[in-house]
């Protein structure tokens, strides 16, 4: 092989080992920039010096220009896709240039304009791999939103369940032995605790195994939980409460796990701020159309020993507000109550009564 040959083919190889790079070892992508630059580069310069006469063409210069031009080409294409834009823009500009131009090396134009046309038209290909690496690059960044998305939805999702239902439990258990303490009933108190705790430990294992194998998180808790939370509640402290459910109700799953939700927030709050209470109004029930949840205490609820850091009702009220339906919490005489209308579905044909964001919103209300 002589030194004409070899400097014909050197370019083509270099370029083809760069595009092997990009696309078979991630982990060398963070250099494609410098590597796709210094290829462009030398691609100019060996034409250059053909132009200049410094090498002459040799046996299947044009054919090895074409593939060298189309190495250069998916170059671009390769690093507009996987580098930073402000390298990509550099290096792609380079490769497409050094695409366009190897026509020099076989080509004599007679005049500026020809040389200007041959190069563009040439170069159209790189422009076409560029545009297909910003497409690509594209769709990688809506991918990795999804996924951003997705990760972030389904760790709301996870919080809201271990503070809805796990920290109701917990301070049930905290009730039921407190109460042991008073009433001097401590074995009493330890079976309630226990099966507190049974429940925190059966949404913890529903929550792992969600994790552990993939699984969607399904509804939990239904109307009939919701006479068995009102149960207990009464059981474990000095507030009653008063349950008006209407028997008759007939709600999709989601809408009634939604309601029990609502109730277990509510009975918690009632719990860790308005520890006087000594009743509490439930009314779950069909209303316009709606289900609605009514819940009414009158201990005094306010922001005195309040705890920082809650988040549930706020939350709470998004959630209700993504379904169609309203939470609205107030302060009412020597209480505070709470009030939730759902639609029966999620259907664009019902709509709440108030669509005002005020009414829409925990306003001011204690959260655990």
């Amino acid at each position: 092989m002589n030194v004409t040959w070899a400097v014909v083919v050197l370019p083509v190889l270099v370029a083809v080992a760069v595009n092997a790079i990009g696309l078979f070892r991630p982990r060398l992508r963070p250099r494609l920039p410098v590597l796709v630059l210094t290829t462009g580069s030398v691609s100019l310069v060996f034409t250059l010096a053909h132009v200049i006469g410094v090498i002459r063409p040799a046996w299947g210069t044009s054919v090895l220009g074409m593939l060298e031009s189309a190495a250069l080409m998916v170059s671009a294409g390769l690093v507009v896709r996987y580098a930073p834009p402000p390298r990509a823009v550099v290096a792609a500009l380079v490769a497409g240039l050094a695409a366009g131009g190897w026509l020099l090396r076989v080509f004599t134009p007679v005049s500026p304009l020809e040389v200007l046309g041959a190069c563009v038209f040439w170069g159209l290909g790189a422009l076409v791999a560029a545009g297909v690496g910003a497409y690509l690059r594209s769709l990688d960044v809506r991918q990795e939103r999804a996924v951003a998305d997705t990760r972030t939805a389904l760790r709301l999702r996870l919080a809201r369940d271990l503070h809805d239902f796990v920290a109701h439990d917990i301070s049930e258990m905290v009730a039921h032995a407190q109460a042991g303490a008073v009433a001097g009933d401590p074995l009493r108190a330890l079976e309630r605790v226990e099966a507190a705790g049974q429940r925190a430990l059966s949404v913890l294992d529903r929550t792992l195994d969600m994790l552990h194998h993939d699984r969607p998180l399904g509804p939990v808790g239904d109307l009939g939980g919701i006479r068995e939370a009102a149960a207990r509640f009464s059981a474990a402290g000095p507030a009653r409460v008063d349950l008006h459910l209407d028997p008759a109700l007939a709600v999709p799953v989601e809408t009634a796990a939604l309601a029990y939700r609502i109730v277990i927030e509510g009975l918690t709050n009632v719990r860790r701020h308005a520890p006087g209470a000594t009743r509490v109004e439930l009314h779950v029930g069909e209303s316009a159309g709606a289900l609605e949840v009514r819940m009414t205490n009158d201990g005094v609820s306010g922001t005195r020993g309040r705890r920082r850091g809650g988040s549930g009702l706020p939350g709470l009220a998004a959630v209700v507000a993504e379904q169609g339906g309203e939470l609205v919490t107030r302060a009412v005489p020597d209480g505070w109550s709470l009030t939730a209308r759902l639609p029966p579905a999620q259907s664009p044909e019902w709509s709440p009564e108030s669509s005002s964001p005020t009414t829409r919103r925990a306003s001011g209300a204690p959260s655990g």
